[in-house]
């Protein structure tokens, strides 16, 4: 009970920031937004690197079948897990809402990788959950 509380602030406390700070989903050449339908459709394909860059927390609560879960907020471990992917073959990324993966999806972009596509409105908005 304790933990769902507590979930339940730290998604209104996000979802607060990300109204007041106007995060903006940005596409860039490598970097794409792309819908829950375009995202499902496109992770169907088999050996897709689709990350999750939640919490390990968050990550346990539920998540896209098949994701790897690499913490946005642990950068060391973050920089050293993307550096094992491969840069030249599509990564498909996602967070609660949004915010960490755009910003994830930036640092990737600066890293090297490619082809870059971002769930829209994060896993929030994923209306395909078991």
């Amino acid at each position: 009970m304790k933990y769902l509380q507590s979930m339940r602030k730290y998604i209104i406390i996000m979802t607060l920031l990300s109204t007041l700070f106007g995060v903006k989903a940005q596409q860039t050449d490598a970097i794409k937004i792309l819908s829950a339908s375009e995202f499902r459709e496109a992770i169907a394909k088999k050996n897709v690197q689709l990350v999750d860059v939640r919490t390990a927390r968050e990550f346990k609560g539920g998540a896209i079948k098949g994701a790897l879960n690499i913490d946005y907020f642990q950068q060391e471990n973050f920089n050293a897990e993307f550096n094992k992917l491969d840069k030249e073959q599509p990564v498909y990324l996602y967070c609660h809402s949004g915010n960490r993966s755009k910003k994830a999806a930036a640092k990737l972009d600066a890293l090297g990788f490619k082809k870059i596509y971002d769930l829209k409105g994060g896993y929030m908005k994923w209306p395909y959950k078991k």
